[in-house]
């Protein structure tokens, strides 16, 4: 009996042990449920309440925010594409003034000065030069339907200008603009109207250009080309006189574009041995 007591008395006291053991050790942590109901409970309130009000404040902003975005990005390229697409290429450029805080000297001043007349000058010299190089031609009718319509495609460099000649009192547009307003310098008016010019049909003829393509000097060459290709389907005798001045000729002459490993087109890197 005793040998069945004593192991029955160990099974019992490390059962009793481990149980109540437990028991007591899970107890202390009812003790940080106190501190935590004394203090936070006041202040997630406060916070709780103030994160709502800003909740509800933002919700008037953010419908209006989203109304007003769509209209902003929807109308501008639009129109401005339109502008571009009817303007001459570098129109809207301003030229770049250089601030220099130091003041020109007057020798500095005097050569630019010279070198701004010496510009006008030339580019003076140049429109004169075109405009007496066309001889005009007198006494010239236009013998045409009052609803022809003759078209002609002219090209210079990467500019391709499709012209539209009909019967009227001389009106001359290009991409929708006025010739002065498009081409502001007179070198490239006069340019684009010398076939005109020299047939004598200048005035009794509407022009309509739609150009595109280059620069400002090319496109001035493409409507040339055009207008003079045009005015032979209108009068064949002109095919001699346009021929000799060059201007029924494609001149397809582009810059030549940059290769690879090159400087320019052409142009290479300066060998070094060391």
């Amino acid at each position: 009996m005793t040998e069945d007591q004593t192991p029955d008395d160990r099974v019992d006291e490390p059962v009793e042990e481990d149980a109540p053991e437990p028991a007591p050790e899970e107890a202390p942590p009812a003790e940080p449920e106190a501190p935590a109901e004394e203090a936070p409970p006041a202040e997630p309130d406060a916070p709780a309440e103030e994160a709502l009000a800003p909740e509800e404040a933002p919700e008037a902003p953010a419908e209006e925010t989203p109304a007003a975005e769509p209209e902003a990005p929807t109308a501008p390229p639009t129109a401005e594409r339109e502008k571009r697409k009817d303007e001459a290429p570098g129109a809207n450029l301003e030229p770049i003034l250089l601030e220099d805080d130091r003041q020109l000297s007057a020798e500095e001043r005097a050569a630019l000065e010279a070198e701004l007349e010496e510009r006008a000058q030339a580019e003076a010299a140049a429109v004169a030069e075109v405009a007496d190089d066309v001889p005009l031609r007198e006494g010239a009718k236009l013998d045409l339907p009052a609803d022809a319509r003759i078209q002609a495609t002219g090209k210079r460099k990467t500019s391709v200008a499709r012209v539209v000649i009909t019967p009227g009192p001389g009106a001359f547009a290009v991409n929708n603009r006025e010739l002065a307003e498009y081409f502001p310098r007179s070198f490239h008016q006069t340019i684009a109207r010398q076939a005109l010019a020299a047939s004598g049909y200048d005035g009794q003829v509407d022009v309509s250009v739609r150009v595109h393509g280059g620069g400002i000097s090319g496109q001035a060459d493409a409507v040339r080309h055009g207008i003079a290709r045009a005015l032979v389907e209108i009068d064949l005798e002109l095919r001699g006189d346009l021929k000799r001045r060059g201007w029924l000729t494609r001149d397809a002459r582009a810059k030549e574009r940059r290769k690879a490993g090159l400087k320019k087109a052409r142009k290479r890197p300066q060998f070094s041995k060391r």
